[in-house]
């Protein structure tokens, strides 16, 4: 019972509200706070009872007039793109659809908690892929994963690559490819979205629902919550790919039906491109059910075409260490026909002169230091690893351009690590100078392909 003045009183329902409320010692916690306030403002002559009388309608526009994040969905404080206008139309169209109940869906593929997020006519715009919901993150809806770490804890994750980080690959794939001028990856950006279809915990859920209620009966109370919804998750954003079909899908295809002559080069250019990103950026999972390609057949006279392949899935890159333990997580595009051939003259103009510039290479590294240090878990120790392994990637890829040689010979060069030496420091303070040194890493995995 709420202790209030004598010849104040409360109109409300007790009874209904702690149905409603109270599915948890949260929501019991966070009521008995918003009863304590409304007693309070009671006292000082301010009667919920009155906003308690309005329509659901009324009630409806009450809310928005007072809170600034009254749908609980908004993450639009969050996600700017000055640079990139197109994408920020994208997002916001995204945002909105939410708002309007058009929900982003899960995938069911896949070991993490993916989705795509369409936009209010239901047409999917991107993939978004939430970094507590990551392979091992605390929020992975995928049970596997789960029963992974609890019963073959000595097998648990990828030892050559830091946990959690599966979304900032996937946002520096993109950067990569757009650095390189490849344009195989769909646009990727890192971005906050909130849904009730995301996997929350409960206490996040029961959070949301005492702040709803406590904003619908105590509006001027609830106007001061700093969020009244669930929480924006982090994670990122990759553009959708129309059109496309898995690559072992065409591949099959392509070995009962031989390509043209000129589709077949332009088949063999975008695969070198692949190529290239996978190398550069170690990606750890490319398997052929993770890179797209478009095949359009034409209409009579109108010839056949390519149009492009699309590396999708980039999240587990950039490690900080060769694979050295049980697994060499190979690239399964070094079996296939194309990789026995050399990289063409088109290719190697391409990449070859920004590969061979050092500058080129430490622009790069600094643009990915920018991004990385944005995350909570960044370790600028274990970031220098990781440019460390990609510097030596580089370093054999610009070899094997000038070379002549297939991607089948450049994934079985000695691997390479170059490491910036250190200038000293103070105490714990490393300076990092502008030498490299090169060493070659010599410990391979127990079971190896190459």
């Amino acid at each position: 019972m709420v202790k209030v003045q004598k010849g104040k009183s409360i109109n409300i329902n007790m009874g209904c509200i702690y149905n409603g409320v109270c599915s948890s010692l949260v929501d019991l916690f966070l009521w008995q706070q918003v009863t304590h306030l409304a007693a309070v403002m009671s006292h000082c002559g301010i009667s919920p009872s009155r906003y308690g009388s309005l329509s659901k309608s009324e009630k409806q526009v009450k809310i928005l007039s007072l809170s600034p994040l009254h749908s609980g969905n908004s993450s639009g404080d969050f996600n700017h793109f000055p640079g990139d206008p197109e994408f920020g139309d994208i997002i916001q169209r995204a945002e909105q659809a939410i708002e309007g109940g058009v929900f982003p869906e899960r995938i069911s593929q896949g070991s993490s908690g993916s989705y795509f997020v369409k936009d209010s006519k239901g047409k999917i715009l991107g993939v978004f892929k939430p970094k507590s919901e990551e392979p091992y993150g605390h929020l992975n809806p995928k049970w596997t994963k789960y029963f992974h770490k609890l019963c073959c804890p000595c097998c648990f994750g990828r030892g050559c690559l830091i946990p959690n980080q599966g979304y900032l690959s996937e946002v520096a794939a993109s950067h990569v490819d757009t650095r390189l001028g490849l344009g195989v990856v769909p646009k990727t950006k890192a971005v906050y979205l909130v849904s009730e279809t995301f996997h929350y915990n409960t206490i996040d859920r029961a959070k949301s629902r005492g702040k709803k209620y406590a904003l619908e009966m105590v509006p001027k109370v609830g106007r001061h919550f700093h969020r009244v919804g669930l929480p924006p998750k982090l994670g990122s954003f990759q553009l959708f790919v129309e059109g496309y079909h898995e690559a072992d899908y065409w591949l099959r295809r392509f070995e009962a039906e031989p390509l043209p002559e000129n589709i077949r080069k332009q088949l063999q250019s975008q695969f070198e491109r692949l190529v290239i990103l996978d190398y550069v950026i170690r990606n750890t999972d490319r398997g052929n059910d993770n890179w797209l390609i478009k095949y359009e057949k034409s209409g009579e006279g109108e010839g056949e075409k390519v149009s492009c392949i699309a590396a999708i899935d980039n999240g587990l890159a950039f490690p900080f260490k060769h694979p050295d333990e049980w697994r060499a997580y190979p690239f399964h595009w070094a079996c296939l026909p194309q990789a026995k051939v050399p990289f063409s003259q088109e290719t190697r103009e391409l990449v070859l002169s920004r590969l061979s510039d050092m500058n080129f290479v430490q622009d790069l590294c600094e643009d990915l230091y920018e991004m990385f240090m944005a995350d909570k878990g960044f370790d600028k120790t274990m970031f220098e690893k990781q440019m460390s392994v990609m510097r030596g990637q580089i370093l054999n890829l610009s070899q094997a351009l000038k070379d002549n040689k297939t991607p089948i010979q450049l994934v079985q060069m000695p691997r390479v690590v170059v490491e910036r030496s250190r200038t000293g420091g103070q105490g714990r303070v490393v300076t990092l100078g502008t030498a490299f040194t090169q060493t070659f890493h010599c410990k391979r995995p127990f079971f190896s392909s190459w």
